[in-house]
């Protein structure tokens, strides 16, 4: 697995079948090595493949981002094996609805633990190797939730402003270190197989482009990249265009 000591690689933490992996797809199709990464690592096949057979390269991780230990070990494998990581991307969901007054102590801390805790353990073990280059990038996935906590969100917002709160204390600290921070919100439903089963009548928008584009969100993630640092972005709302908000 060893590659030229220059090679670029993206490292995207919550590689799924939609943003995660069209993100994966963009960055290589620029030459980028992909490093993608789930809990289970069968279920990256399909997209490791699918760069592979795009011309590009990719190499899938199975990692509980939540456990210290396993992060450690995955970012120095990949510094060491694979290449320096010249872009992160966090995109954990986690996204669980609930009534304040039936959600438990266990899901709370779950979903904090993954759309949150697991960023924190993640982007730091990243950072960690930027610094000593003096460049790289950090993109948060965050959501309208890391804004305003609507009813029935209480866990799931409360993650994502920890999350937006992480990401804009790491900017600041960062960026004067030449390390490019920043969060994206997605607001809006995406175009997957959970939305065309579960809100067909939203999947329906998607002839009118009412729903996300994952390849148009991954477009926009690349932009954030190839930004000079005379004119960076620190937030950027992503939405339909008759998405209330």
């Amino acid at each position: 697995m060893a590659s030229p000591p220059n090679n670029k690689v993206v490292l995207v933490i919550g590689a799924g079948d939609a943003t995660g992996g069209a993100i994966a797809r963009r960055f290589a199709r620029e030459g980028y090595v992909a490093c993608v990464v789930r809990r289970s690592a069968d279920k990256l096949q399909p997209l490791v493949d699918s760069i592979i057979a795009d011309g590009g390269q990719a190499f899938g991780f199975g990692c509980d981002a939540r456990k210290e230990e396993d992060v450690v070990q995955l970012v120095e494998g990949i510094e060491r094996d694979i290449g320096p990581i010249d872009a992160y991307v966090f995109n954990i969901g986690a996204n669980v609805p609930c009534s304040i007054l039936d959600e438990t102590a266990r899901k709370y801390f779950k979903i904090w633990e993954m759309a949150c805790f697991s960023a924190f353990l993640t982007a730091r073990e990243v950072a960690k190797r930027m610094v000593t280059r003096e460049r790289g990038t950090l993109l948060f996935t965050g959501a309208t939730a890391g804004t305003r906590g609507a009813a029935g969100f209480a866990a799931f917002a409360g993650a994502k402003h920890a999350l937006r709160a992480l990401a804009q204390s790491m900017a600041r600290e960062l960026g004067p270190r030449n390390l490019h921070v920043a969060h994206v919100i997605v607001d809006g439903a995406i175009d997957t197989e959970f939305i065309r089963t579960q809100f067909p009548d939203k999947y329906a928008e998607k002839d009118q482009d009412g729903i996300l584009n994952p390849d148009h969100i991954a477009d926009n993630y690349w932009f954030l990249h190839a930004q000079p640092r005379d004119a960076w972005t620190f937030e950027l709302d992503l939405r339909p265009w008759g998405e209330r908000w």
